[in-house]
């Protein structure tokens, strides 16, 4: 068929159908993009001729709408995709951050970034970065190390082994993340005579590989020498659809779980064995019996330094590690006993071992006294309140923020009081999204949900600016329930253009902007260490030239109002409480600005 290289790949993208478990569903739902120099008239072009049954969102940011694809990606649990093109140069560049947020993440995104000319002959174009020591390097070429299969299009017939090997890499649980394939200008519109076949309907199959029979006997003996077994979860429970057989594994056990930031809302918190987020943000009762735990069972984890607390969590000296992943590089961590499956078939094949030989943990009543005294530390973060323990906060750090700032904006209400408002009043089934910052640190200790996937946290890369792109991505995968962003002031300073896009998609995204005036997090990590407040306070320069005057005030809610929000200001948890409920009744997006005090995030708990 005598097509060019863009119409063939629209035509292309829109024939991917994944199959799970018997289930098959469309790949591709359509495509983000932002239409500039090198991709209008070219992917542009083939998309507004015949875009086939792939639905065209206009965007306002690169880095957003990748965000928003990976997001729609990841709350589908990696079933479905939204590519991302762009102009080249700086629209491509946008790109990278994102790129490399999915990858860490293990999510597909796809992107198609405009390239200069094959040709080089009307070099340099507009937007063109030239390194001298060499032509073929492109803007492009940065995405390489931040993605899982990169190509370039400098021939027709190249699209074809390149959108295979694309397809078969987004569509392997084991190895997804990022691909980039450039479009150079002029390739995009050249013609080829394609083969019929590779317009046929494609169905990649998405299975559920078990561990060897040595692996299992591996894990199954390190468990068996063990009386005081823990569970990790992480995203590759989600992933794989394996909570509710992780959940009866470790009822059969009795072994406890805590969850990381992407397994969150794999389980249901409400289970007897859940003891909440793990690690450097996790809850005391998840640390206090990781202390003494003498094999931890990680399922679908990369390990990383929060989930392990830098591999410091886990005191019991004789300690053993299994895993299971999907992925035999994560599964190799920390010296473990490795068996390398799907989460759920491995998960239901080593629990029959275990089963067989009657094993189960040694422990009396220390998960029901771990869970007990994480039920009174919570029920004292959610009544936290202004004049109640905070002289040792304004001793220890900087001895004005906080009277300043409650003097500024009248904002009377804690942080943990603010999100135990939010969690009292929104639905049990509504969804959450957050990212960098503090509220990652307080949600995984603190939120709550029996509703899988509820719970949608980007905290591999923690990269600020996720978190209403991301939410705008939640609702087109979730359009039946309420999400929620958490964003903190300093991350939607970075980056809130897709609140544009939610608004012209008819996607209602309710945004939480916790307002402490500053980088709060990264102030509070100074501050506790002995570093000054240096540039994480939002203050105006003062007589000396320092950024140590006086803290700078912003209505977030004009902001809102700006695009045509529903906006609310919210100073106490009871005009919080009342806000949510409007913001409930509204059809289109809302804004509440949270006045949150300054330094009232959780504390660590023992990692």
């Amino acid at each position: 068929m005598l097509m060019t290289v863009a119409q063939a790949l629209v035509r292309f993208l829109d024939m991917q159908y994944i199959s799970f478990d018997g289930v098959e569903n469309k790949f591709v739902e359509g495509i983000f993009t932002i239409f500039g120099h090198g991709i209008a008239v070219g992917l542009g072009q083939a998309l507004d001729e015949n875009p086939g049954g792939l639905k065209v969102f206009q965007d306002r940011n690169e880095q957003g709408m990748c965000h928003a694809a990976a997001a729609f990606a990841k709350q589908l649990n990696r079933r479905r995709i939204i590519p991302c093109a762009s102009s080249v140069g700086p629209g491509a560049a946008n790109m990278v951050t994102a790129c490399a947020t999915a990858t860490v993440n293990n999510i597909p995104l796809l992107v198609f970034p405009a390239d200069t000319f094959a040709t080089r002959q009307p070099d340099p174009v507009l937007q063109q970065l030239e390194q001298s020591g060499s032509l073929s390097i492109t803007t492009n070429d940065a995405f390489k190390p931040v993605c899982k299969y990169w190509d370039r299009i400098t021939r027709p017939e190249q699209l074809m082994t390149a959108m295979i090997n694309a397809m078969r890499v987004l569509a392997d649980p084991a190895e997804t993340g990022a691909v980039c394939i450039a479009l150079p200008q002029d390739t995009e519109g050249e013609s080829w005579d394609y083969p019929e076949y590779f317009f046929q309907k494609r169905v990649h199959r998405v299975a559920r590989p078990v561990a060897s029979p040595e692996e299992l006997a591996d894990a199954a003996a390190a468990i068996m020498g063990a009386r005081r077994p823990l569970v990790i979860v992480g995203g590759g429970v989600k992933y794989s659809e394996a909570g509710e057989t992780l959940e009866n594994f470790c009822a059969e056990l009795g072994a406890p779980f805590g969850e990381t930031q992407a397994g969150k809302s794999a389980c249901r918190s409400g289970h007897p064995m859940c003891l909440g987020g793990i690690g450097v943000t996790g809850t005391l009762a998840a640390n206090t019996i990781a202390e003494s735990a003498d094999v931890v069972i990680a399922v679908g984890t990369r390990l990383g330094d929060f989930a392990t607390a830098s591999k410091s969590l886990f005191k019991n000296p004789g300690v053993k590690i299994v895993t299971i992943n999907n992925n035999r590089y994560h599964a190799s961590k920390m010296d473990a006993v490795a068996a390398v499956g799907d989460a759920k078939a491995t998960l239901e094949a080593l629990g029959a071992i275990l089963k067989g030989r009657g094993y189960r943990s040694a422990y009396g009543g220390e998960i029901q006294s771990a869970k007990a005294a994480w039920g009174e530390e919570m029920a004292r973060l959610s009544g936290y309140s202004y004049g109640e323990g905070f002289e040792p906060i304004i001793k220890k750090r900087d001895p004005r923020t906080v009277p300043e700032f409650v003097s500024l904006t009248r904002g009377v209400v804690t942080q943990t009081a603010a999100i135990a408002a939010v969690r009292e009043c929104i639905g049990a089934d509504d969804v959450i999204v957050t990212a960098g910052g503090s509220l990652p640190s307080c949600l995984q200790r603190m939120w709550t949900t029996d509703r899988r996937g509820a719970y949608h946290a980007e905290y591999g890369y923690s990269c600020m600016g996720y978190e209403i792109a991301g939410a705008l991505g939640v609702k087109l995968a979730d359009p039946a329930h309420e999400v929620y962003a958490f964003v903190g002031d300093a991350s939607f300073q970075m980056l809130h253009s897709e609140i544009m896009t939610a608004v012209q998609e008819r996607a209602k995204i309710n945004i939480l902007v916790f307002d402490n005036c500053g980088f709060g997090c990264i102030n509070n990590l100074q501050m506790n260490h002995g570093v000054g407040s240096l540039a994480t306070e939002f203050r105006y320069r003062d007589e000396n030239g320092e950024t140590k005057g006086g803290l700078i005030p912003v209505d977030y809610a004009k902001v809102g109002e700006g695009y045509g929000l529903a906006a609310y200001t919210a100073r106490t948890a009871d005009e919080l409480k009342a806000a949510i409920a409007d913001a409930r009744a509204q059809v289109g997006s809302t804004l509440i600005d949270v006045k949150v005090i300054p330094k009232t995030m959780t504390d660590g708990y023992g990692a």
